[in-house]
């Protein structure tokens, strides 16, 4: 397929819970697009998130319910996969990238990830094979660096990694959805943090009301 470039298509990929999904995550597939002039973005929310065991997790049909409302209402090139919540067992990123590139083989694939993300890739499913398969899509707040602390330790363990990691700057948004969890919970209101169109569908489904 072709992309916007008159070349193959360059895809973003961004994984989550989204749980619930907020400003904070368009605004980076929003950066992450206009930076890397990526043709589309690619929002897939988690089945069962693994790194995220010890705490309760929305249902992921509702999660993807809230993430094609939020792309519906934000991100017109943006698209939603199910792929993590089709598959049963954990969601490993270097699956769903395997998958994903399965289905359009000559694109370009970044994902897209925060420092954070960065300094504990080694411990990932199979993390050299996922260095292998795709680009990374660093988002730096201000004041970070692509080289910085942890970032470092990961470059050092999975070879090739600094070669395959583009930077994209983005503003600090301190948005937590622990945060937005709480305010739902209390009545508080949410916006703008919370698309519109997520909270109407939050207040309808009766989600993060006893929590």
């Amino acid at each position: 397929m072709s992309g916007a470039h008159g070349a193959v298509s360059r895809v973003g990929v961004l994984g989550g819970t989204f749980d619930p999904p907020h400003l904070a995550h368009l605004v980076l597939a929003a950066a992450a697009r206009r930076v890397l002039q990526l043709d589309r973005v690619v929002l897939v929310p988690a089945g069962d998130p693994w790194r995220k065991a010890d705490r309760a997790v929305t249902p992921a049909a509702l999660r993807l319910r809230m993430v094609e409302a939020a792309a519906a209402a934000t991100l017109p090139w943006a698209e939603v996969s199910a792929i993590e919540i089709e598959r049963e067992g954990p969601s490993y990123t270097v699956e769903t990238i395997a998958a994903l590139a399965a289905g359009e083989p000559d694109a370009e694939w970044w994902f897209l990830l925060g420092a954070d993300a960065l300094a504990d890739l080694p411990n990932w499913h199979e993390p050299r094979r996922l260095v292998e398969s795709t680009r990374f899509a660093l988002v730096l707040r201000p004041g970070e660096t692509p080289a910085a602390g942890p970032g470092e330790a990961s470059a050092a363990a999975l070879p090739g990694l600094t070669e395959r990691l583009d930077s994209v700057a983005m503003p600090e948004l301190a948005i937590a959805a622990s945060d937005l969890r709480r305010r739902v919970r209390l009545g508080l209101r949410t916006e703008p943090l919370l698309p519109a169109a997520v909270r109407r569908l939050v207040d309808e489904l009766g989600l993060y009301r006893r929590r």
